[in-house]
């Protein structure tokens, strides 16, 4: 009996598959615990569907990542800190402030976890960070460190 899968199932197939497998393994165990139905031609239309939306969902989600690091790259971000002696600032610079600061000054929401720092940042200056958003899409902004005036 040929079967689509709704949920994964271990050494079988996964979710969206179409495979053969025994009529009493389908009747008996899958399809009375909702892990597959039988594949009819509305169903196989309907997973042919889904994974066309999904394709383009993800299609529209990559082309805005592109569009997002193309606008960021190179961008300048400024940032003021409490310093003390030396130009050494009070705590560091996180990817979490910086995160929010690039989302104040440019409008664009960043992830802090795809922020990357060659090490914290405890001191006064620029910095070059590195933003990537999957493994062949990154970009770098400039990160001007200043202190802050004391009023």
């Amino acid at each position: 009996m040929k079967v689509v899968f709704l949920k994964d199932v271990p050494g079988r197939g996964k979710t969206g598959d179409i495979k053969e497998v025994n009529d009493g393994y389908a009747r008996n165990y899958l399809i009375p615990n909702k892990l597959a139905m039988p594949a009819s031609a509305a169903v196989k239309s309907e997973i042919a569907a889904k994974q066309a939306a999904e394709e383009r969902r993800k299609a529209k989600a990559e082309a805005e990542m592109v569009e997002l690091a193309k606008n960021l790259d190179g961008a300048k971000v400024n940032l003021k800190a409490k310093t003390g002696a030396k130009d050494k600032l009070y705590g560091q610079i996180t990817t979490t402030v910086i995160a929010a600061e690039i989302e104040k000054q440019t409008g664009k929401t960043i992830d802090k976890r795809k922020l990357e720092l060659a090490e914290p940042i405890r001191q006064l200056g620029n910095y070059e960070v590195v933003i990537r958003f999957n493994k062949d899409l990154s970009s770098k902004i400039n990160l001007a460190v200043t202190a802050e005036e004391n009023t």
